[in-house]
C-alpha cells in the first residue's frame, strides 16, 4: 500500500509539473503571438476577400480550406525551419525579422497609396481574381492563392513569435511556437469565418426572426459589416505600419544602432509625462505614432522596389509553381 501511495504522488507531482509547462507554453504562447498583431489583423483581414463571389454553402468550406494550409504552412514547413534558426543561427534571427518588418512596412504603405490613388495598390496580390468560368477552377486557384499569401504572413508571425520567445530548452520552443501556430490560426480564420458568416446570420435574423427585436439586430447586423469591414482594414493597415515600424527600430538596435530607438522612447516618456493619469498610455500611443510614421516613410521608399523587382519575381514564382 505504501508502495501504491508513493507511487500515486510521484503521478501527482508529474502532473503538477507538467500542468505548470503547460501554463508555461499558453503564457508565452500568448505573449509571443501578442507580438505579431500586425500580421494576424491583415491576415483577418485579407482572406475574406479570397470567398467574395462565392455562394453562401461554399465560403465555409473554402475557408476551413485555406485554415487547413495554414496550418500546414506554419507547423510542417515554418516551424522546423524557425527552431533551427533559433538554435544554430540565431543572428540570422534579426535580419529575417527586419526583412519581415520592412515587408509589414511595404504592405501599409501600399494600401496607402491605393486609398490615395497612388500606384496600382492591392491589383497585383497573389490570388489575384481573374475571369475563369469554371467554379471548381476559380475555387481551386482563389483557394491556392490564399494559402500562398497566408504563407507570407504566417512566415511574419512566426518569426516575430519565435524572437518572442524567452530564451528556454529546445521542446519548450518547439512547444511554445506550436501553440503560437495553432492559437493564431483558429483565432484568425475562426474570426474570419464569423466576420463571413454574420451577414448571412443578419439577412436569417431579419427575414425569419419572431420578434420585432430579433429582426431589427438582424437588419443592424446586414448595415454595419461593410463599415466593419472598412474599419478591420484600416486598423489592419495602422498595426502593420506600427509593427513593421517598430520591428525596423528594435532591429537597428539589436545590430548597434540605438540612436533612433533611445529618441523615439524619449518622445514618449516626455509626451507621457506631459499628462497626469494617463502618462503609460500617451507614451505608448506616442511610440506606436512615431513607429508608424517611419514604417509608413520606409514603405513609400518600398514600394517602387516592390513593384519593379519584387512583384515580377513573384509572379514568375507563382507561374512555375502553378504549372508544376
Amino acid at each position: 500500500m505504501s508502495g501504491l501511495l508513493a507511487l500515486l504522488d510521484d503521478v501527482a507531482g508529474i502532473a503538477k509539473v507538467a500542468a505548470a509547462s503547460v501554463d508555461d507554453v499558453i503564457g508565452q504562447a500568448a505573449k509571443a503571438g501578442a507580438k505579431a498583431a500586425g500580421a494576424v489583423i491583415d491576415d483577418a483581414a485579407v482572406t475574406p476577400k479570397y470567398v467574395a463571389g462565392f455562394s453562401a454553402d461554399r465560403e465555409l468550406p473554402i475557408i476551413w480550406r485555406i485554415a487547413k494550409g495554414s496550418f500546414k504552412n506554419k507547423l510542417v514547413f515554418l516551424l522546423p525551419i524557425g527552431l533551427l534558426l533559433a538554435n544554430f543561427a540565431p543572428w540570422a534571427i534579426p535580419p529575417l525579422l527586419m526583412l519581415g518588418g520592412a515587408y509589414l512596412c511595404f504592405e501599409g504603405a501600399e494600401k496607402v497609396a491605393h486609398v490615395l490613388g497612388w500606384g496600382h495598390g492591392h491589383d497585383d496580390y497573389p490570388g489575384k481574381e481573374t475571369e475563369v468560368q469554371d467554379p471548381a477552377h476559380l475555387e481551386e486557384q482563389k483557394a491556392q492563392g490564399a494559402i500562398k499569401t497566408d504563407f507570407i504572413l504566417s512566415a511574419e508571425i512566426m518569426t516575430i513569435s519565435l524572437a518572442a520567445i524567452p530564451e528556454s530548452n529546445f521542446w519548450m520552443e518547439a512547444a511554445t511556437l506550436a501553440a503560437v501556430a495553432i492559437m493564431i490560426t483558429v483565432a484568425v480564420y475562426g474570426s474570419v469565418a464569423l466576420i463571413v458568416k454574420a451577414d448571412d446570420a443578419g439577412l436569417a435574423m431579419a427575414n425569419n426572426g419572431r420578434l420585432g427585436l430579433t429582426r431589427a439586430l438582424g437588419r443592424g447586423l446586414v448595415k454595419v459589416m461593410p463599415g466593419f469591414m472598412k474599419l478591420l482594414t484600416i486598423v489592419g493597415t495602422a498595426a502593420m505600419l506600427w509593427v513593421g515600424g517598430s520591428i525596423i527600430v528594435h532591429g537597428l538596435a539589436e545590430m548597434g544602432w540605438h540612436t533612433p530607438e533611445e529618441i523615439i522612447y524619449g518622445l514618449g516618456k516626455s509626451a507621457g509625462a506631459m499628462v497626469e493619469g494617463a502618462s503609460g498610455f500617451v507614451s505608448w500611443i506616442t511610440k506606436a505614432g512615431v513607429d508608424g510614421i517611419l514604417g509608413l516613410a520606409l514603405g513609400f521608399a518600398l514600394i517602387p522596389v516592390g513593384e519593379k523587382i519584387i512583384t515580377p519575381i513573384w509572379r514568375g514564382v507563382s507561374a512555375s509553381l502553378s504549372r508544376a
